[in-house]
């Protein structure tokens, strides 16, 4: 018989411990739950449940192969890795070819689509909206975890590339399903007379 681990279960949902607005990271400091690294995991996490939608819509609509899903599937996963890395300070997770692997998923995307000649809105469809909304929070992901690096923290380069990345992908992923359901939403420029 087995004796059981302290730290591998989550048995107990509520702790009480955060009711005075603290917060404990990863080797038991405590920070207030507005200290930028914890509005970094927040805003990461929420990404992440984004992730969830996303990949709910993909399944459902049957918008990428078998392949293209599981690469998505993936970035779920390093989602999580980008979270935990930010609630242990010192410790690298993500690595060089997890950028790698987004790069080759952008291309794998990118490469059937015709040029843009306008900017696209969000739209065109469930799975394109889903991406859209990946996007946009992994670039305010982006943006807390520069925050929190200018604020003396340190930040593993490749997590910094793999953030930047993923709203790329997004997008390409996003005029992607727009294609594969209702079209791109092309922006129109307004028609307002310019010499009134």
């Amino acid at each position: 018989m087995t004796k059981e681990r302290k730290g591998y279960r989550l048995t107990k949902i509520y702790t009480r411990t955060g009711d005075k607005g603290t917060t404990s990271i990863a080797g038991g400091e405590k920070v207030s739950k507005t200290d930028p690294r914890i509005e970094a995991i927040g805003t990461v996490d929420e990404l992440n449940s984004w992730m969830g939608m996303l990949l709910h819509s993909l399944k459902k609509f049957g918008d990428l192969s078998e392949s293209q899903y599981q690469q998505v599937f993936d970035i779920q996963h390093r989602l999580f890795d980008v979270g935990g890395e930010l609630a242990m300070p010192g410790y690298q997770l993500v690595q060089a070819e997890h950028t790698q692997a987004l790069e080759t998923l952008i291309d794998e995307l990118n490469e059937p689509l015709p040029s843009l000649k306008n900017f696209t809105l969000p739209g065109g469809g469930e799975s394109a909206c889903h991406s859209h909304m990946v996007r946009t929070v992994s670039r305010r992901a982006e943006r807390c975890v520069i925050v929190l690096k200018e604020s003396g923290a340190e930040i593993n380069a490749p997590l910094m590339t793999f953030l930047n990345r993923l709203s790329d992908v997004m997008y390409v992923l996003s005029r992607h399903c727009a294609r594969q359901n209702e079209g791109e939403v092309l922006w129109q420029a307004s028609s307002v007379n310019k010499s009134e």
